[in-house]
């Protein structure tokens, strides 16, 4: 039976709430997508909301139930696992009892793509429709996968009064149970590094092991910047017998959320590196793993598992969609902002997706308002900086801390505290009240804005949601925190699913902007803004470790460029955008060029 994804793209996660039911409204289409699994009480909350909305029974999981957490997960990830099936089900009959239906879906379907040939003949050769059509999708058409996300290093340790729980009640951990336990047949995306000790909690579970058949029920999937990181975390799990079926390489700034920036490495040269070692990859993890089931009794798979190469982090034209799945042999494209204007496919409040929609280029930029210490790519304008900035005006800045999923800094709490808390800021406050007289009052200001910048995400990234579907938003008023790459100032309007699924193929245009940059020359971009922010705003002493991360830096984005030049010349595809890429190419290279590293004083 051949049944495979009908799609070349997928949705990644967004925040903690923007695709926490997106498998709800599009994966009955065919479209895979990503749910944060982070926020129980959002999780708890979400699923009371739909077991309403379906008439389904309900009983609420409180934080007195022994493992919570991962309860919670579970039966939400079984709801919508349940809300999927039927969708999917309703959703084929109506394509074969429906000539008008299936039109409309064949029009969302990749032009090249064999199911929407076979679709299409149905059509034009006036077969009876419900017959024929229902057994071809019974063969061929699967839904969307329904997969989960969990960033690895929010993994807080949890307490009984001031008794620490096992690591197992860490808080990625049990996320991590919860999808385990749950009746998906899915897979787990890892992002934000590798945390040797949640990594190897996943032998825990035989669903992630090959079953008597050789399938596995649930598959691992790694987000990466880099083939090093990749080759690494594959060979981790694989000497544990795990199989990463998937490697989604994500841009290091010219994505959404969280940007882990490279050292310089960029888009294309990684890519081309994947392509070149794909093999490679496959077969070191497979080696590694066989000896790892056979050393755990456990069924040996003939031969290697598939395993897919995705990427994304700014895409934004049909013919970069199609270029990534040609030149580099992809097996599909990561399209996530984009989405947060598709009030069908993501859960966003009105006011947050007209700002978004209004947004333009020098609206969106990389942060520091995250408690992890990490750049954070975001939007002028938010709600969330409008009720942080009256806080501090009242002299009561932090946040109450309710969730505390990133109460990770143990500078002065040994159980944690957020850097985005009251708590936390009080005491930094107070420590800079202590020091006034030896500082500047610009010295003061700066330090000041440096405390006050850190927002709370674990409220903030949810809020959206509860605002979405009129619940009630407890406690203390945050606003929205959204997260989107500096892609989406090209999309200036609210869209349709059917609409942005049709731009992604060619079919429809929604971008409202013709000077939008190449996918890769934006990254550039950012990249050079990135080395160049580094050096400006460095004044500690150079350390030679320091030197030569910016001297590498600066190399790696010298070759890169020179990789692109090299590509664009040889190559015949971005025809009409090709001499304004070359153009670009050459400035950047000049501008490079002219970036000064320090040198170490010889004493």
């Amino acid at each position: 039976m051949t049944t495979k994804n009908v799609h070349t793209f997928h949705i990644p996660v967004m925040g903690l709430a923007y695709t926490i039911d997106s498998p709800i409204r599009v994966a009955h289409y065919g479209i895979s997508s990503v749910i944060s699994i982070t926020d129980d009480e959002l999780i708890e909350k979400m699923r009371a909301f739909y077991s309403r909305k379906f008439s389904l029974p309900y009983q609420e999981i409180t934080q007195k139930c022994h493992d919570y957490r991962a309860e919670r997960i579970k039966h939400y990830l079984n709801l919508v696992d349940t809300i999927v099936k039927d969708k999917f089900e309703r959703f084929k009959n109506e394509l074969a009892e429906s000539k008008i239906a299936l039109e409309n879906y064949i029009s969302l379907l990749p032009n090249t793509s064999e199911f929407k040939n076979s679709l299409q003949k149905f059509i034009d050769e006036g077969l009876a429709i419900k017959e024929n059509v229902k057994s071809y999708l019974a063969e061929h058409f699967v839904p969307g996968s329904i997969d989960v996300n969990i960033m690895t290093k929010v993994d807080k340790e949890n307490y009984d009064k001031n008794e620490p729980l096992p690591v197992e009640f860490n808080d990625a951990h049990a996320s991590l149970r919860g999808f385990a336990q749950s009746n998906l047949t899915s897979s787990v995306v890892l992002s934000a590094g590798m945390n040797p000790r949640l990594y190897s909690y996943f032998e825990q579970f035989p669903v992630f092991y090959p079953d008597a058949d050789g399938q596995l029920q649930k598959k691992i999937i790694l987000k990466v910047s880099d083939f090093r990181s990749a080759m690494i975390q594959g060979n981790f799990l694989a000497k544990k017998g795990l199989w990463v079926s998937e490697y989604r390489i994500e841009s290091g700034l010219n994505c959404g959320g969280h940007a882990f920036a490279t050292d310089g490495f960029l888009m294309g040269p990684i890519l081309e590196e994947f392509k070149a070692k794909k093999e490679q990859l496959i077969q070191s993890a497979h080696e590694l793993m066989v000896k790892a089931l056979q050393a755990k009794d456990l069924p040996v798979p003939t031969k290697p598992f598939d395993l897919k190469i995705t990427a994304q982090g700014g895409v934004g034209t049909a013919e970069e969609h199609e270029f990534l799945l040609q030149h580099y042999d992809m097996d599909a494209v990561g399209w996530g902002s984009p989405f947060l204007l598709v009030p069908e496919a993501t859960s966003v409040d009105e006011a947050t997706r007209t700002l978004l929609a209004k947004a333009q280029e020098k609206d969106f930029y990389l942060s520091d308002i995250s408690p992890l210490g990490v750049l954070f790519n975001t939007v002028k304008g938010m709600s969330n900086d409008i009720w942080k900035q009256k806080r501090i005006d009242e002299n009561k800045a932090g946040s109450a801390c309710p969730k505390k999923f990133l109460a990770l800094n143990k500078e002065y709490d040994p159980q944690g505290m957020c850097t985005a808390s009251k708590k936390y800021q009080d005491i930094k406050l107070a420590q800079l009240e202590a020091q006034k007289d030896q500082l500047s009052e610009s010295e003061i200001q700066q330090k000041q804005a440096k405390i006050f910048e850190k927002s709370c995400l674990c409220v903030g990234l949810a809020n959206a949601s509860y605002l979405e579907n009129e619940m009630e938003v407890k406690g203390q008023q945050q606003g929205v925190v959204i997260c989107p790459g500096p892609n989406l100032a090209y999309f200036d309007r609210v869209v349709s699913l059917a609409d942005m699924v049709k731009h992604i193929y060619g079919n429809a245009n929604v971008l409202a902007d013709n000077n939008r940059p190449h996918m890769f020359i934006k990254e550039l971009k950012m990249y050079v803004d990135y080395l160049k922010n580094e050096l400006d705003t460095f004044t500690d002493d150079f350390t030679p470790a320091q030197l030569k991360k910016w001297n590498a830096f600066k190399s790696n984005l010298l070759s890169g460029i020179a990789y692109y030049l090299d590509l664009f010349a040889q190559r015949d595809f971005f025809t009409q955008e090709k001499k304004r890429i070359q153009q670009q190419l050459g400035w950047y290279k000049a501008e490079v060029n002219r970036i000064e590293i320090p040198v170490l004083e010889q004493v």
